[in-house]
C-alpha cells in the first residue's frame, strides 16, 4: 500500500497562521497490544492543533504513556504494537516509520523519569541530543536558546548531571528535546516527584515556549490541577479509553473531574468508584 511521500526535515518549517486549522497530530481509533496478548489502549482518538497545548489526563495505568509511545515509535522496544487505527503527523501517516525518522520529522518525547545522561554535564547532554539533526551552527544556536529558557541550567552547565536536583534534571530533559528542533513536544509526567513551586516554574516555561515559538505540546499528567492551568484542551483516559474530551475550562468545572481529579473527593479515591457509572455519566 502506497502512501503520500513524507516531507523532508527542511520542509517541516513552522506553519503560517493560515495553516493553523489542520492538526499537527491526530490519532484515529488507535489500539495497542503488548506481547500479542495484552490490549493496552482501545480505540483512542486525539488531536493536537498547530501551536496548541493539549493535556492527556488519567490515573496511573490508564494508557497515557502507551499513547505517547504509539506516536514516538517507542512501542517496539517494549514488545508493543499498534494493531489498529492510524497516527498522522503533519498530515502524513507515520505508522511505519522508525523512531529516529519521527524525531527528524519533528516529534520529541520527554520520557517519564527524566533519564538524563548522569555521567555527562548539562552542556554535554545538550550536545549529544543535537547529533540528531542540524549543523554545528544550529547546535550553538539551539543551546543558547535552551539556556535562555532555563538559566539555572546555564549556571550548572559544567556540573555532572547526576548531581542536579530533580527539577534541574527535568529542565535538562526538556532542553535536550528542544535541541532536536521539534514541531511537537510530548512531555510524560514532567511533574513527577517535584515540589509544587518547581512544577509551576517548569510549566510556565513550557507555556512560554509554546507562545513564543508556536511549538505544539502534548502533556501527559496525573496532576490535573497543574495541567489544566496551562493547556487549552484536555482528554481524560481510563482503562485504555478516552472517556472525556473538552476545553480546559469546561473540564475544571465538571463535577466528576472536580471530585476525583482536582482534590474534591472528600476522602475517597477515584479508583474506589465504579468506573462504569462514572463513564456513563460523562457520556450522557
Amino acid at each position: 500500500m502506497q502512501t503520500a511521500p513524507l516531507p523532508s526535515p527542511a520542509a517541516t518549517a513552522a506553519p503560517s497562521p493560515a495553516a493553523t486549522a489542520a492538526p499537527v497530530l491526530s490519532l484515529n481509533n488507535v489500539e495497542v497490544i503488548y506481547d500479542h496478548v495484552s490490549l493496552a489502549i482501545k480505540g483512542v482518538s486525539i488531536e493536537v492543533p498547530q501551536g496548541g497545548m493539549v493535556a492527556l489526563l488519567g490515573a496511573n495505568g490508564a494508557g497515557k504513556s502507551t499513547t505517547l509511545k504509539s506516536i514516538s515509535g517507542l512501542l517496539r522496544a517494549e514488545r508493543g504494537l499498534v494493531t489498529r487505527g492510524e497516527v498522522h503527523f503533519m498530515g502524513h501517516n507515520i505508522d511505519a516509520l522508525a523512531p529516529q525518522r519521527r524525531v527528524k520529522l519533528g516529534i520529541a518525547q520527554v520520557l517519564e523519569g527524566r533519564r538524563v545522561f548522569e555521567h555527562l554535564t548539562p552542556d554535554e547532554n545538550l550536545i549529544a541530543a543535537s547529533a540528531v539533526r542540524g549543523s554545528r551552527q544550529d547546535m550553538a544556536r539551539n543551546k543558547d536558546r535552551v539556556y535562555a529558557y532555563f538559566p539555572r541550567l546555564h549556571e550548572r552547565r559544567t556540573a555532572q548531571s547526576g548531581y542536579l536536583s530533580g527539577g534541574e534534571q527535568q529542565m535538562l530533559a526538556i532542553g535536550r528535546a528542544l535541541m532536536t528542533q521539534p514541531k511537537l513536544l510530548m512531555l510524560d509526567e514532567p511533574s513527577l516527584g517535584l515540589a509544587p513551586f518547581l512544577v509551576a516554574e517548569i510549566f510556565d516555561i513550557v507555556r512560554r515556549i509554546n507562545k513564543e515559538e508556536g511549538l505544539s505540546v502534548l502533556l501527559v499528567e496525573q496532576n490535573a490541577i497543574a495541567a489544566l492551568e496551562v493547556v487549552s484542551h484536555g482528554y481524560l483516559m481510563e482503562r485504555g479509553r478516552v472517556v472525556m474530551h473538552d476545553s480546559a475550562e469546561a473540564m475544571k468545572q465538571n463535577p466528576d473531574i472536580q471530585e476525583f481529579y482536582l482534590g474534591g473527593a472528600k476522602g475517597h479515591e477515584f479508583r474506589d468508584v465504579k468506573h462504569y457509572r462514572r463513564r456513563k455519566r460523562w457520556l450522557t
